[in-house]
């Protein structure tokens, strides 16, 4: 709106990823959690403090939502998100966790009393 203020998010020395992570409903969601704390982890741009934050965070259509937020460097944002973003699915992949995209069954029916 016109009247909400202005936040200059660079004027912050660190900067937190938010990022939402899903995965299938068959999936261990501990497991999931350290996988994706040890991808965090091993990234060099990634805080140390505050600690990233891995919650489950909704139960959706078609995934467990996984709330996933790493502190860095205001200056490395946006290289840093969007490298996690791959290095998180790479690692999922790679540990057999699903990352589900919406699915719909479709039923036809068929209609055999009208004449042909």
């Amino acid at each position: 709106l016109l009247m909400d203020p202005i936040i200059n998010q660079t004027a912050n020395p660190t900067r937190r990823i938010n990022m939402i992570v899903g995965i299938g409903y068959e999936d261990d969601i501990p497991k999931a959690k350290e996988v994706i704390l040890k991808t965090l982890t091993a990234d060099e741009r990634v805080l140390p403090e505050p600690k990233p934050y891995i919650v489950a965070y909704n139960m959706g259509e078609s995934s467990v939502d996984l709330h996933v937020r790493p502190w860095v460097d205001t200056k490395v944002y946006f290289r840093a998100r969007f490298d996690l973003v791959e290095k998180i699915k790479l690692a999922l992949d790679e540990a057999g966790i699903n990352i589900p995209y919406p699915q719909r069954d479709i039923h036809i029916v068929s209609d055999n009393t009208k004449p042909q």
